[in-house]
């Protein structure tokens, strides 16, 4: 995802081996390592006027490739973060990412309206 992408759908034919994150090199950025970086950069981003049978087509040969990279939750966390609006990051399609997003928002108001309901019976 981190190259231009490109028309080919090609899949590496050799599945990543997964590496503990305690084993890679800390000095090295997590993409280095993502299995993106070799040729299937264009199954990640769509192309313009995509038919939607393609595109669905695309994003789960995208997820195939995510599920075997040594990098994919390091990688769902930045497309997360910043946010990322285009793509298949981390095994997640933009419209996933903006779900789990409304969730982790929904999430945390709901632990900060229970903190201060406990600090109010605390201090009541």
């Amino acid at each position: 995802m981190l190259q231009p992408p490109h028309s080919s759908l090609q899949v590496a034919a050799v599945p990543a081996q997964r590496v503990p994150a305690r084993d890679r090199d800390q000095d090295a950025p997590w993409h280095t390592e993502a299995v993106c970086r070799r040729d299937e950069a264009g199954l990640f981003f769509a192309p313009s006027k995509e038919p939607t049978a393609a595109r669905l087509s695309r994003e789960e040969a995208a997820k195939r490739v995510c599920s075997r990279c040594p990098v994919m939750v390091e990688c769902r966390e930045h497309a997360l973060l910043q946010p990322e609006p285009y793509g298949v990051w981390g095994g997640l399609t933009a419209a996933e990412r903006r779900v789990v997003l409304a969730r982790r928002r929904r999430r945390d108001l709901e632990l900060k309206k229970a903190a201060r309901a406990a600090a109010d019976r605390m201090a009541g």
